[in-house]
C-alpha cells in the first residue's frame, strides 16, 4: 500500500506536491470513486487509479536537459495560448514535466522529465541548490549596486539571501553579469535589479548546481541519467544539508 500522491508522481503525473493539489481538487478516482483525502492508500496491484479520464500506470523514468527557449511556459496547462516547454517534446511519448520553472521570458537550462520522485527532491525549499545565470540589464551597473546584490536586497517579501555577482561586461547602454542564487522566490533574479532601477532585459540560466547547460542552443535538448542528475546536486542534497528544514517553507520552486 503506498499513498495515492505518491503513486500519481511514480506514474510520471507530475510532482508529489502538485499531486497533493491534483488530488485535492477532485481529478482523481480510486475503482470509480472520486477521492480527495491526501491520506489514502492505494495497491496498484489490484486498484484502478484514474487521473483526468486515464487509467494511471507506471511508466519508464526518463530525464532530459533542455535549453528553454523565449516565449516557452513551463506550466503543463495552457497559459493564454503560449507554446509549452513538454511541447518541444513531440517524439516522447511519456508524460513530461518540468523540475522547476523559469518564466516565459527567460531562457536556458531546465530539467525535463517524468520522475515526481525525483522532481520533489530537487525543488524542495530545504535544499538550496544554487543556479547562476547570465543576465543583461539596462544602464550602467554601479560596483555599489552589485554590493547590495551580494548582501541581499530587500523586496516585497523581504530580503533575498546573499548572491553572488561577477561583472562580464557593461558600457553606458547596458550590463551584463553572472549572477548565483539559492534561493527561489517568484521572479527574483527580475525583481532584484528592477528594485535597483536595472530592468532586465535578458536572462539565461546557465547551471542548476554542478548541471551545465554547455553548448545546447535553444529549443535543444539531450537525455541524461539520472545518477547525473543526483551527483550534480549531491552536495547540496545529502541528509545533513536538510537541518532546519522544518523551519522553512514549502512550496513549489518559482520562476526567478
Amino acid at each position: 500500500m503506498e499513498r495515492l500522491h505518491k503513486v500519481l508522481a511514480h506514474a510520471g503525473v507530475a510532482s508529489r506536491r502538485e499531486c497533493e493539489r491534483i488530488i485535492a481538487e477532485g481529478r482523481v478516482s480510486v475503482n470509480g470513486r472520486v477521492v480527495t483525502d491526501l491520506g489514502i492508500k492505494v495497491d496498484t496491484s489490484v486498484d484502478v487509479v484514474v487521473f483526468d479520464g486515464s487509467r494511471v500506470r507506471p511508466e519508464t523514468p526518463i530525464y532530459f536537459m533542455l535549453n528553454k527557449p523565449k516565449g516557452f511556459v513551463c506550466s503543463n496547462n495552457p497559459e493564454g495560448g503560449k507554446p509549452r516547454v513538454v511541447d518541444i517534446f513531440t517524439k516522447i511519448s511519456q508524460r513530461l514535466f518540468t523540475v522547476g520553472r523559469l518564466d516565459v521570458d527567460s531562457e536556458g537550462l531546465i530539467v525535463v522529465t517524468n520522475d515526481g520522485e525525483l522532481c520533489n527532491l530537487l525543488t524542495h525549499p530545504r535544499y538550496e541548490i544554487p543556479k547562476t545565470y547570465s543576465v543583461t540589464v539596462r544602464g550602467y551597473l554601479e560596483p555599489a549596486a552589485m554590493e547590495r546584490i551580494q548582501k541581499g536586497v530587500w523586496l516585497s517579501d523581504g530580503r533575498t539571501s546573499p548572491a553572488r555577482i561577477r561583472m562580464v561586461h557593461r558600457d553606458r547602454r547596458c550590463s551584463n553579469v553572472e549572477v548565483t542564487l539559492a534561493e527561489g522566490r517568484y521572479r527574483e533574479v527580475r525583481r532584484i535589479f528592477a528594485q535597483l532601477g536595472h530592468p532586465v532585459s535578458r536572462l539565461v540560466r546557465t547551471s542548476i548546481g554542478r548541471l551545465r547547460l554547455g553548448q545546447l542552443k535553444p529549443g535543444q535538448y539531450m537525455r541524461v541519467r539520472k545518477e547525473t542528475l543526483l551527483a550534480a546536486t549531491r552536495q547540496w542534497t545529502r541528509p545533513e544539508n536538510a537541518a532546519g528544514a522544518g523551519a522553512r517553507s514549502s512550496g513549489k520552486a518559482s520562476p526567478p
